[in-house]
């Protein structure tokens, strides 16, 4: 075996090698140079027989699925070269593989201390391409994705409220989101997803890693479900909150969320209708809201307070206890217990996570991070730094609260130094009119109100 198969950071080229569906299975075929080939599998459960109808958008989805998942195998050793052997892209399919790439390794990036700028480069075809794809007439039913967290069950309950059909969706084999799912009382699908064990001895050896953009990968694995099942619409839930950047750094922004921002779901959403279906819809249905808006519906659904978990670390099988959800300590458990502190009881919430994670001053470093006080905000799925100021601020006001540490220590040391005119709840409750719902779900937008 040669240096560069040995290191993928020595390789000269990443490959595309070879896609392949059968008998409910995609296999994607991806190597280094002329090294082991890393092959990981897409297991779509029960999956029927394909229309005839079908097949060349279900082709076109799984070229598009075997490109974006080579994110996670190319960041082990980002070499100079791309090689797509089972056919140069399209123009605009380079085009977004290039932007992801770029930006959904942002992240990756800045710890590595890699530059990527100019770096990725994928090859594409000079054959034209206009207007849309086809309509399939797919069914009028939706796929949304289940995460075990709020957002995804504040959207299933607005799409049950106008009575539309919809399949929970999740991808791997967490007990957790199965638990979620089942309590949506929604008819459930649960695919699967096995990475290739070449890539974890390329870990083991030393090869980089780090963050890559799921939300991309689960996306393009949900066209291919859609086309194969049959569904005209991948609803998701991002709110707008995703497309805030963590931080800049040399000339860049640098987004954890990139691939649940805007401007990558406007990318794939233009991809499908221009290459699979002009029928099939990929968007997010929270889009127009903040996470403090989201938050603040999913206060009113009590019924999923004791399964679900936003808790990144801790993320397990349920327990009995709260604890067995939450681990406490992390970004995204401080999060979502101040998100949700100005819409609920505090006692509820207490009860939710087991303790009062705002009268605990070894918690004070992880809030001043949401705060973006003498730090930027973590790497992690939260809130932009104005909702967390704003909701620490209406804390501040309330008698229940305001006597907790983390909330006295704002007013004290760190409220004095904010513009206060910046500081209100309610803008951040006010729904935006971007986003890319279907006309035939808008009232799904109108049920959140």
């Amino acid at each position: 075996m040669s240096t560069a198969v040995n290191d993928p950071k020595q390789a000269r080229a990443f490959r595309f090698v070879r896609r392949a569906y059968a008998d409910g299975v995609a296999e994607l075929g991806y190597a280094f140079d002329d090294g082991p080939e890393l092959v990981e599998g897409i297991g779509f459960p029960a999956a029927p027989a394909l229309p005839p109808q079908r097949q060349a958008a279900f082709d076109a989805a799984l070229d598009l699925l075997h490109l974006v998942a080579g994110i996670s195998y190319y960041k082990a050793g980002v070499p100079p070269a791309l090689r797509v052997e089972t056919g140069a892209p399209s123009a605009d399919t380079a085009e977004l593989l290039d932007a992801l790439y770029l930006h959904g390794l942002g992240e990756f990036a800045y710890h590595n201390k890699l530059d990527l700028r100019g770096r990725i480069a994928f090859p594409r075809s000079d054959a034209a391409r206009a207007g849309l794809a086809a309509p399939l007439g797919l069914p009028l039913r939706s796929l949304v994705p289940i995460g075990g967290g709020k957002d995804s069950l504040v959207a299933v309950e607005s799409l049950k409220a106008i009575g539309a059909e919809a399949t929970a969706v999740w991808i791997g084999n967490s007990p957790l989101i199965a638990a979620c799912a089942a309590r949506t009382g929604l008819p459930t699908l649960n695919l699967t997803r096995e990475l290739s064990p070449v890539l974890f001895e390329y870990n083991r050896a030393g090869a980089w890693n780090g963050h890559i953009p799921v939300t991309a990968i689960n996306s393009a694995i949900l066209v291919v479900a859609a086309v194969l099942y049959g569904y005209d619409g991948i609803a998701f839930s991002n709110e707008r909150s995703a497309s805030s950047a963590t931080l800049e750094y040399d000339g860049q922004a640098v987004n954890h969320q990139w691939s649940k921002g805007y401007a990558f779901e406007r990318l794939l959403h233009t991809w499908v209708h221009a290459h699979v279906a002009a029928d099939l819809a990929y968007f997010s249905l929270l889009r127009p809201f903040s996470e403090l808006a989201v938050t603040q519906r999913f206060a009113r659904l009590t019924r999923y307070f004791e399964v679900f978990s936003s808790c990144n670390r801790n993320f397990r099988l349920l327990g009995p206890r709260p604890a067995d959800r939450w681990c406490g300590q992390c970004p995204k458990c401080h999060f979502v217990f101040l998100a949700l502190a100005p819409f609920l009881p505090k006692i509820t919430l207490v009860g939710i996570f087991g303790r009062n994670l705002l009268d605990d001053e070894s918690q004070l470093p992880g809030f001043d991070a949401l705060l973006e006080y003498r730090e930027h905000k973590p790497f992690e799925c939260v809130g932009e730094g104005g909702e967390s100021r704003a909701a620490l601020h209406a804390l501040a006001q309330r008698p229940e609260w305001r006597e907790d540490a983390v909330v006295a220590r704002y007013a004290r040391e760190i409220a004095p130094q904010l513009d206060a005119t910046a500081l209100d709840l309610a803008p951040w409750l006010a729904p935006s009119d971007e986003h890319q719902v279907p006309q035939r779900l808008r009232g799904a937008l109108r049920a959140l109100a």
